[in-house]
């Protein structure tokens, strides 16, 4: 038997981080990824012909915006009722019954579990018994696999379970169990969401396919859904299909052994090739943190070249950047700067940065003596106070920078 397992959609979720993109063209893309990935993952089930398709929860943010992104969900459902497909989910803490949820009116080829009690839907065609349960509301904290019913003998069975397995690190202990609870049960599977990253669990008897679309950096890498065949007698075997639309990638690296900026111009196109190589087509978007002791420290200070340069690298291979970190401190530095020191210097360039009468007064004798040509070269007017508050503000930084190696630009 061959079943599509996916999860934690988050259907038309707001995905953060647009506006720090300075490509618009992807900005916009990224809003509808989510849909797309849903597309992927339909078009991923007709392909493998499988027998059914399984979603772990949280397939919604919550109530829509509008009955438009419900509509969609239904679109792609249809869909799979004219392949003769069975889909089969359950409601996980976003997603939890609501008056909007329960309106919808869903083909009859997809099986919605209560949130009452644990349920068993058959498809006698080919066997298969799924088991499963929903949220009643969104903060659900008891163990809701020991009440799942003992496998049918002679079907293959399958579990649905939105639930954080073992405590889940890093996500809220919603319907927490164990391993053994879901061994317990005796099915051939446990389709797992609530999880974003794939995880398998059990020697392969349980897995969390992770989430469909990455939402923002740290939901970085490959993301989509698990094709799993079930054999009787044996451990299903999954193999991971990606199905997200555009890919996050979160890139650091060690510059310790650069010299010069370009040996980090380097260093960060061949990540970036790596990284688009991984991503195949689709669209990357990066956030990209520079970390180490080095002696180019100085020069990463330099933000308006150092944007351009990475910016610029990026673009050529199809790489937005979302974000650029500058951790790198000089091999001179204090390996701790105190707190009050770092205060000071921000609270000195913000007020300088204010204060446009002092900013003249500092900048009147550079401009007597190379004011005109400055302007002339249109490099530079240092009677333009607003240049001048920029130009407070990044002696600020460059100095903090030189002092703690943290940058942001």
């Amino acid at each position: 038997m061959r079943l599509v397992h996916a999860a934690d959609v988050h259907l038309d979720s707001p995905l953060r981080g647009l506006s720090r993109l300075e490509d618009p063209a992807l900005a916009d893309r990224l809003r509808l990824a989510t849909r797309r990935a849903l597309e992927n993952l339909v078009e991923l089930t007709v392909r493998s012909e499988a027998d059914a398709l399984l979603l772990a929860g949280d397939l919604y943010d919550g109530d829509w915006q509008d009955y438009g992104t419900g509509r969609f969900f239904v679109e792609q459902m249809r869909r799979l009722h004219d392949e003769r497909i069975p889909v089969f989910l359950v409601r996980g803490n976003h997603d939890a019954q609501s008056e909007i949820t329960r309106a919808l009116s869903l083909p009859p080829n997809v099986t919605v579990f209560d949130a009452d009690n644990a349920g068993t839907a058959h498809v006698e065609e080919i066997g298969l018994a799924v088991h499963g349960q929903s949220y009643a509301t969104r903060d659900v904290y008891a163990n809701l696999a020991r009440s799942y019913p003992d496998a049918i003998s002679g079907l293959v069975n399958v579990g649905v379970l939105h639930t954080a397995v073992g405590g889940a690190e890093g996500h809220a202990v919603y319907a927490p169990c164990t391993v053994e609870d879901l061994t317990r049960t005796g099915y051939d599977y446990f389709a797992l969401g609530h999880v974003h990253t794939h995880q398998v669990l059990g020697e392969g008897v349980a897995a969390f396919s992770g989430n469909l679309q990455g939402r923002m950096p740290r939901e970085s890498g490959p993301k989509g859904a698990l094709v799993v065949e079930i054999e009787p007698g044996r451990r299903p075997v999954t193999r991971f299909e990606p199905c997200d639309d555009i890919r996050w990638a979160s890139l650091t690296i060690d510059v310790s052994s650069c010299r010069t900026l370009d040996d980090v111009l380097e260093d960060v196109d061949e990540r970036l090739r790596a990284t688009r190589a991984d991503a195949g087509e689709r669209p990357v978007a990066a956030r990209l943190v520079l970390v180490g002791r080095s002696a180019v420290a100085g020069a990463l200070t330099d933000e308006e070249r150092l944007r351009n340069e990475l910016h610029g690298a990026a673009a050529a291979l199809a790489v937005a950047f979302e974000k650029i970190r500058v951790r790198v401190e000089s091999p001179h530095a204090p390996s701790t700067v105190d707190a009050d020191l770092v205060a000071a210097i921000r609270a000195a360039g913000a007020d300088l940065a204010a204060d446009g009468d002092r900013l003249a007064a500092f900048a009147e004798p550079l401009d007597r003596e190379f004011g005109r040509f400055l302007r002339n070269a249109e490099l530079l007017n240092l009677r333009d106070t607003a240049v001048l508050a920029e130009l407070a503000e990044r002696a600020g930084t460059g100095l903090l920078a030189r002092l703690t190696g943290d940058v942001e630009i």
